[in-house]
Parts: C-alpha cells; structure tokens; sequence
C-alpha cells in the first residue's frame, strides 16, 4: 500500500510540476520553485502593503544606500503567481534609484516573465503597486513628498 501511495504521490507532484511549468513557462517555474528576496528586510527605508482585488496581500521592503536600493525584499500570503511576482519586483529594485523605481510596472514584471496565465497577470500588477507604495514612502520620509 505504501509503494502505491509513493508512486501516486510523485505523479501528482510530476503533473503539479509540468502544468506550472507549462503555464508560466521556465523563468516563472523555476522562481516558483525558489523564490529569491522573500521576506520581511529589518530597518527597511521604504515599505509597501497593498491587498489586491484577489484577496492576496503583498509586502515589499526597500533599503537604500547611496542613493540606490542596496536591499529589497517582499512577502505575500497570495498563491505561488502572487509569490512569482513579489521575487521578480523585488529583484527589479536592486541597485535602482527613486527615479528608475518609478518605471518598474506590471508590465516590466510579466516581460520577464514572457509568459504566465492571463488569469494570474494582476499579480504583477499587485506586486508592481507595493513597490510604488514602498518607494512613496521613502520618498515622504526623505522629502516629504510623494514620488
């Protein structure tokens, strides 16, 4: 009965694997598998939090030295597209500044990605819209205006 369990066990997980693949193609399954830059960034410059109209919540830290992001990092509660796009807009933000940080869109997010489902694309959107609210407020505690 074990050996059965095993098997059925590692086809579910080949066929999780090859549909993943399949939907968001080599770049967005292997940062599904191992995601980079996830988690909170203690004494973080800039923060973001942002819910999207799918329920996923998305955090975004941003740490900057000499003017340029030397450190950003993201959580999110959302599915593993919501985790996707958070390592690749965390990603995105290293060694940018306020004024190249501005142009990170969902767009710049899903033309990394080249290809993800239609139905998980508001994602990079989501995930595009933290970064700008961590970007904002380190902008209002650095100059006390929105960026």
């Amino acid at each position: 009965m074990s050996d059965s369990f095993d098997e059925f066990v590692e086809a579910l997980q080949d066929q999780i694997y090859s549909d993943t693949k399949e939907a968001y193609g080599e770049i967005g399954f292997e940062r599904w598998l191992h995601p980079k830059y996830m988690g909170p960034t203690e004494g973080a410059d800039g923060y973001g939090r942002v819910t999207g109209s799918c329920g996923d919540t998305m955090e975004i830290y941003l740490k900057f030295e000499g003017g340029r992001v030397s450190h950003a990092s993201f959580q999110t509660d959302g599915c593993g597209a919501s985790t996707v796009c958070g390592s690749f807009a965390a990603q995105e933000a290293h060694g940018k500044t306020p004024d190249e940080l501005v142009h990170i869109t969902g767009e710049t997010i899903l033309d990394i990605l080249g290809t993800f489902p239609e139905e998980d694309r508001h994602c990079a959107f989501l995930a595009a819209e933290t970064l700008q609210e961590a970007l904002n407020e380190y902008m209002m505690k650095n100059t006390g205006r929105k960026s």
